[in-house]
Order: C-alpha cells, then structure tokens, then sequence
C-alpha cells in the first residue's frame, strides 16, 4: 500500500509515533527532497536506511507508475518537506494513479500548516477554502475573482513576494479586509500577526522572513436586498468597471434581475 505521512512543519516534537514507527521500519521510501529525509532519520534517531525514491514536481508524473507498482508487493511511505504529502506538494498524481489501479492509500495524519494557520487565525473556521500558492503575476485580478467568496481563504506565499502580495489583496478586496500573516508556525519565531489588509501591507512593506501562511476573511453573505445591492454595484463601477458588467457579476451573485439592478443603479447615478 502506499503511506501518506504528515512530518513536522517546524518543531520536530511534532512527529508522531507512527511517523517514528514507520520510518523506522520503512523499506521504501519516496520523499519531495531524499536529504530532508535522511536529516529528519537522523534528528529522529533513527538508523533505519530505506530505498529512496526522489519523488518532486518535475518528476512525479513519470515516477508514479514505478511507485504504485512497487506498493502493490509492499508498503511505500510517502514524505513531502513539511507537513502532508499532496497537499501543495507532490503525491496527488501518485494517490490518482494507485486510486485508479486499485492499490490502498492510507495516510498517517499530523502537522499541517493550513490547519495550523486557520486555528490560530481568529477568523472563522466553520467554512474555508484553501487556495494554495498565490500566482507571481495578475494577483489583483486574481484577489477580485475571489471578492464574494464567503469562506474564510488560506494561501501560502514566500517572503520575498509577501509585501505586494497584501498591497495587492489590498487594492482588490478593500483596505478593510481582515487577514492574518502567519509565521513560522510552530518555530521559535512563530509570528500570528492580524488585522486589516492595509494594516498588514504597511507591517510588512519591508518583507518577511520564513515560512508564510496568509489568512483572509471571506465576504459578507451576498444579500438581495435591491439598494444594497446597488451600492455595491456602484462600488464596482468606481473600482473601474462598466455599469452593464458591474450589475451583470452583482445580478449573478444576489439573484436580484440584472435589468433592475442596471436602471437602479443609473437612477442612482444621476
């Protein structure tokens, strides 16, 4: 069978026994980096030495085959960096081609900085997305196709590109939107910092050090109230887009009738 198993994000108390376990008795193994691997064996105190297979974005489509064929006859332990393998690291086309070929997954659950993030984050958890790593190029537009969602949003981002990242979200979704950077979850520097997008981009216009996690607050509830609904119509067309498309995405949103929010908001206009 094939073995997804979460490793520590940051602090190495958070491996598990059966993360011990299984890397102790583990005769294969694939892995996101094979020298993280063996540094995590060693800080373990483990001795164990396992086949290796390199198991990384630009090779996981071609290794799968090799790997699901192996965990027909024996176990194979699955490892990304930090935390659980096929969660924005490799192993979803190694779990899809065993589902397909019939093969057993199975999963030794632990630290996952998304949890992490969203627990911590003061925001709501009873609803969220998780959208992975934000794009380098287009995040305003990016942001703005995520303006109504309702669900609290996780993303990762690297330090480098955090701070235009929030002057992006920013720009996009309102100076005011809640959101919280999280850093280092579960190091010795562990930072939860919160509070408005602007708040945030002028905390971190200088950048960040270490591992990012940045937490948004969703939208409000979409409402069919018509005079709200024109507000945001117009909020819209002063963002920069044209009436007609403006009541169009709002009429889609609330259900309201794109005709009746089009003339109401061209009365309002004048």
């Amino acid at each position: 069978m094939i073995i997804l198993a979460a490793t520590p994000i940051g602090n190495l108390g958070d491996a598990s026994r059966r993360l011990i376990a299984a890397l102790t008795n583990a005769e294969v193994i694939a892995s996101e980096d094979t020298r993280t691997t063996i540094h995590l064996m060693r800080a373990l105190g483990i001795d164990n030495r396992p086949r290796l297979i390199p198991l990384h974005e630009h090779n996981e489509s071609e290794k799968a085959a090799e790997i699901v064929e192996l965990a027909r006859d024996a176990d194979v332990l699955v490892l990304s960096d930090a935390g659980m393998p096929a969660i924005s690291d490799p192993g979803f086309p190694l779990v899809s081609a065993a589902a397909a070929a019939g093969v057993t997954v199975t999963a030794l659950p632990g630290p996952s900085a998304v949890l992490t993030a969203l627990a911590v984050s003061g925001l709501p958890t009873d609803r969220f997305s998780f959208e992975g790593f934000l794009p380098r190029k287009g995040r305003v537009a990016y942001f703005r196709g995520l303006a109504r969602e309702e669900r609290t949003m996780v993303f990762f981002e690297s330090p480098n590109r955090l701070p235009a990242a929030l002057a992006d979200l920013a720009t996009a979704l309102g100076d005011d939107r809640r959101a919280v950077v999280c850093r280092e979850l579960t190091k010795m520097y562990e930072e939860v910092a919160r509070g408005t997008a602007a708040e945030l981009a002028a905390k971190f216009k200088d950048g960040a050090r270490g591992e990012i996690c940045l937490v948004v607050e969703g939208a409000p509830p979409a409402t069919s109230d018509l005079p709200t609904a024109v507000t945001y119509v117009l909020a819209l067309v002063a963002d920069g887009a044209r009436l007609k498309e403006a009541s169009t995405e709002v009429a889609e949103q609330t259900g309201l009738s794109k005709r009746e929010l089009y003339e109401a908001a061209l009365r309002s206009k004048k």
